[in-house]
């Protein structure tokens, strides 16, 4: 039964999520929009990453690691596991994440885990965000909208489904389809939702960069992110995360002699 106490926090952390979505979705980003040095659409031309070509050539290795990840699938956290704020849009276990980098934070047991893309990933600038995100057949994820205008992000297809049926993310009503060894670069404050209706598994390596921004954007957006990480949304995910890792090292690892 959950305490005053608990009441209490729950309430404070709904204030402060309904007033930051407010800020970041209002006033910051149009202030943002207006310093970005990149065009402000959904989706966004891969020759504006020059830089990202020698990621992509490096996606058999990364899908490699990957692989050997969904050995133990079921080891796997899902996103509201690590990350209760996204039970909105995804309440079951069909969606499957592996951490390695949360808001700037290096998630060391993860890179150290995929050695090779934790490597590719180094070489990024400024990356923020960065997972393995496994769709499970059948897993839908509504419509839904990122919080900074800050950051872009990537999919890099490694697994995706051959059959007919519809398995696509759809950015403001623009459909996109992964390929496996392709990328797509998109802003993800725009409403996008996702649907994987095949009778296979869908799964790429998802990151976020920093936009490319004029000075005074730069310094807001990465003001903004140092703000989110002090809140219950970012400390909640790390402890969560935290405890998986244990979890993972005393139950995959330790039986297979690590």
């Amino acid at each position: 039964m959950a305490t005053q106490a608990d009441q209490s926090g729950d309430k404070r952390r709904k204030l402060v999520k309904r007033f930051g979505k407010k800020l970041f979705r209002g006033t910051l980003l149009e202030f943002l929009s207006k310093q970005s040095k990149i065009p402000d659409q959904p989706v966004l031309d891969n020759a504006l990453f020059p830089w990202a070509e020698e990621l992509r050539v490096q996606w058999p290795e990364i899908r490699d690691e990957l692989e050997a990840l969904l050995e133990h699938r079921a080891a796997l956290p899902s996103f509201q596991e690590i990350s209760p704020d996204q039970a909105r849009i995804s309440s079951d276990a069909r969606w499957k994440t592996f951490m390695l980098y949360g808001f700037g934070t290096r998630m060391d047991f993860g890179c150290e885990m995929c050695p090779k893309t934790a490597a590719a990933l180094e070489k990024l600038p400024n990356i923020s965000n960065a997972f393995f995100s496994i769709l499970a057949p059948g897993k839908h994820i509504p419509r839904h909208r990122g919080v900074t205008k800050g950051l872009v992000r990537c999919h890099l297809g490694l697994r995706v489904p051959k059959g007919p049926e519809r398995c696509l993310i759809e950015i403001d009503d623009q459909p996109m389809r992964w390929g496996e060894g392709e990328m797509f670069f998109f802003d993800d404050t725009y409403p996008h939702e996702v649907w994987n209706e095949t009778s296979e598994e869908r799964a790429v390596l998802l990151f976020d960069i920093e936009r490319p921004m004029g000075p005074a954007g730069r310094a807001v957006s990465r003001a903004m992110i140092s703000v989110l990480r002090r809140t219950a949304y970012f400390k909640d995910a790390m402890r969560n995360q935290r405890a998986w890792e244990q979890r993972y090292r005393e139950t995959v690892l330790a039986g297979q002699g690590h």
